[in-house]
């Protein structure tokens, strides 16, 4: 028999409709139950393809000890955490201060009258091990304090609700753009490998600190701070760790979530979408940090092992957007969300195991390669009889050269097994709507993951600019094609009557758009127009895809703008309302919108944009200066800020610019050059002396970038 969330379009939830929990979605229905029964809220967020989530779904959620508990004593609800990132943002943020540390699934209870929570855990296990309670036995103790400590959990609250309301009233302050330098400083160091543990990409801090590094020579050369940053190593090093690591499909492209390693060797498998996208761009902003030099055999011979080849980071994003193109694009045009971690290994198993579907024993690594091709994989990837996950192998590179013909058809054998196809013939992958239809399938193949397919404007945002930034570094106009097919899929669903939405499930466009919809898809739109310069075939779009930024932008204004500055995470009744401001997984909101406004006010020679993104800014001030490493984003938004550069050229000198790296610059066409002058660079709107070729006009470039009184 299944619960209401049966009914339910996200993935996540429908996993728990078979559950003995009677579980209800976010609806005020579930809101007034609670209120009038007096029952505390048990409120679970998680989201579809994260482990935990689906081993305490099989495990504690379907225990009928436990769900009859639960229905009796408290009002349990779900949330996928992708369809409302502004209620998991509270939430997480009130288990950070109630246990100092968050993740998923995330556990909390609330009291039913104000939705207020008093106490909270992520992963409870059935029986008590892992240094944690038994499930049942928290409900109990808990309940019991409900009924007979208010004052306790009256106190509790009380404090929880005034340091979220103290977190959300942020001091503004005058803005002091001479503290950047040690700010991007302090994210840099955020990089280096020296603490241990999980390795995520962090991409936010990887892309500020290969912008920032331009600024640190002035600090690094001041033996008062702390020791110099070599933030252009930093950056490529990740890349060196991304392309080469684990946490790289090397067979079939993609990446991982993260690594559970210090050598990033073995990957938590699940493959999210907006961790390609922020990847892939990234990717391409280090390869255009090669300051010019044309081809991948110059940028290797400056490579050593801890930085990353022109020829791995080529492969690597290629790879992707194959894969991409192969399982994550849908018939209508948008990319699906994300790939379970986990498959199962076949139609008889109970449970999925994690990582069979990307896994290699040495027995099958014999079986299916040539004496030769095993030799040449094993010189080019850490393999093992003892493998180095479960007696498995992950493969990683030892190098980050280019892979010989013979390793890559080795690569593409391994492919075929796993897909049951070559690759050259593999058709669209059809995702499985759930685990069981993806057992019950007969697969040529391995039993693949589980992919939600659902589409979130953010994420696939994130992917567009990625994909228009690779376009533009590689010189693929097959890249911005995909790009520009999601962005038209995105303008034509996800705008109903004037309003924005955030999901579209089956093509119903649902959800409210929040702000990291309208940022990210502000700034996809501004780089698929930059993208368009560079390509004659597209060039003609790119004034309608500006337009469509500013039209968007001013729903986004209108809908969260904030008097204070900046704008707030959704328009909703929840306990406090957010102006994110912290980076993530994901680039924090109002850190990618700052630095939109920026690029607006170029493009249009509007001030009105550039006071925006002042008063953001300005509202942003002092956790900028005391918290630098919690937001990169903002950061780099400061950077456009001070350091705004406008080059007016022609298509022809665009397309000679491709792999020219503009931290803070943005294109624009202008026709009305004067005689013998190729382009006009801008500090602003403050045009220098007319650039009369290319060496004159990157240094005009790279002199208005730098640190200005």
């Amino acid at each position: 028999m299944t619960n209401r969330l049966a009914r339910s379009s996200s993935l996540y939830l429908r996993k728990h409709a078979e559950n003995p929990v009677d579980w209800w979605p976010w609806c005020d229905q579930a809101l007034a139950t609670a209120k009038a029964d007096n029952k505390p809220i048990f409120l679970s967020i998680g989201y579809s393809s994260c482990h935990w989530c689906t081993v305490m779904e099989g495990e504690a959620f379907s225990d009928e000890a436990i769900a009859h508990y639960l229905n009796t004593y408290f009002l349990p609800i779900k949330v996928d955490r992708e369809e409302r990132p502004d209620i998991d943002s509270i939430y997480m943020q009130a288990l950070q201060m109630m246990v100092g540390q968050g993740g998923w699934p995330l556990n909390i209870f609330l009291t039913p009258n104000d939705r207020v929570p008093f106490y909270g855990g992520t992963y409870f296990p059935v029986e008590a091990r892992y240094g944690r309670p038994g499930f049942l036995e928290v409900l109990q103790a808990l309940r019991d304090r409900y009924d007979t400590e208010p004052d306790q959990v009256a106190l509790v609250k009380s404090q929880i609700l005034g340091s979220l309301n103290q977190s959300a009233q942020l001091a503004a302050g005058e803005l002091d753009p001479a503290f950047l330098p040690a700010g991007i400083a302090a994210c840099a160091r955020t990089l280096m490998p020296f603490d241990a543990g999980n390795r995520f990409p962090m991409i936010p801090y990887a892309r500020l600190v290969l912008q920032g590094d331009r600024l640190l020579s002035n600090l690094n050369a001041d033996s008062s701070t702390a020791a110099p940053v070599d933030a252009l190593h930093l950056s490529r090093q990740r890349a060196f760790n991304l392309v080469t690591g684990g946490i790289f499909d090397q067979v079939a492209g993609g990446f991982h979530r993260y690594t559970v390693d210090p050598t990033w060797t073995v990957p938590h498998f699940e493959k999210m979408l907006y961790d390609n996208g922020l990847i892939v761009e990234f990717l391409a902003e280090v390869w255009q940090s090669r300051d010019g030099k044309a081809t991948s055999a110059e940028y290797r011979a400056e490579a050593t092992s801890e930085v990353a080849s022109g020829a791995a980071i080529v492969r690597a994003v290629d790879k992707t957007v194959t894969w991409l193109k192969r399982e994550m694009l849908a018939p209508e045009g948008f990319f699906y969300a994300a790939q379970d971690a986990d498959n199962f290994t076949s139609a008889e198993a109970v449970e999925p195991e994690e990582g069979d579907f990307y896994v290699w024993s040495m027995s099958e690594l014999k079986a299916a390669l040539t004496e030769i091709e095993l030799s040449e994989v094993s010189a080019a990837f850490t393999i093992s009889d003892a493998g180095n996950f479960e007696g498995r192998n992950v493969l990683q590179r030892k190098a980050d050269d280019q892979l010989s013909e013979i390793v890559e058809a080795a690569l593409d054998k391994l492919f075929q097994i796993r897909y049951g196809a070559p690759l050259a013939d593999t058709p669209l992958f059809e995702p499985a709507a759930d685990a069981q239809a993806a057992k019950s399938r007969d697969w040529p193949g391995r039993i693949p993951p589980v992919t939600d397919t659902k589409m979130i404007v953010a994420w696939n945002a994130l992917m567009i600019s990625g994909l228009a930034k690779a376009a533009v570094a590689f010189e693929r106009a097959d890249y911005l094609a995909l790009a520009l097919k999601v962005t038209r899929y995105i303008q034509h669903q996800q705008q109903v009557e004037g309003v924005f939405y955030r999901l579209n499930y089956g093509g119903q466009a649902v959800v409210l758009a929040q702000s990291e919809d309208y940022a990210l898809m502000i700034k996809a739109l501004i780089d698929v127009q930059q993208a368009c310069l560079g390509f004659e075939a597209y060039v003609a779009e790119a004034d309608d895809w500006l337009s469509a930024a500013l039209a968007l932008q001013v729903q986004f204004d209108q809908t969260l703008g904030s008097d204070q500055g900046g704008y707030f995470n959704a328009s909703n009744d929840l306990i406090v309302q957010e102006r994110a401001y912290q980076d993530s997984a994901v680039p924090a909101a109002n850190g990618v919108a700052v630095t939109s406004l920026v690029r607006l006010f170029l493009l249009t020679e509007n001030f009105d944009y550039l006071n925006q993104a002042e008063a953001a800014l300005k509202s942003f001030s002092t956790v900028l200066q005391k918290a630098p490493r919690a937001c990169p984003s903002l950061l780099s938004a400061l950077d456009w800020f001070t350091h705004p550069v406008l080059v007016r050229t022609s298509a022809e000198q665009i397309a000679l610019m491709r792999d020219w790296s503009l931290p803070t610059g943005v294109l624009k066409l202008e026709k009305n050059l004067s005689e013998m002058a190729i382009a006009l660079v801008c500090r602003g709107l403050s045009c220098l002396k007319p650039a009369t070729d290319l060496a004159m006009m990157r240094q005009q470039i790279e002199q208005s970038q730098q640190i200005r009184p």
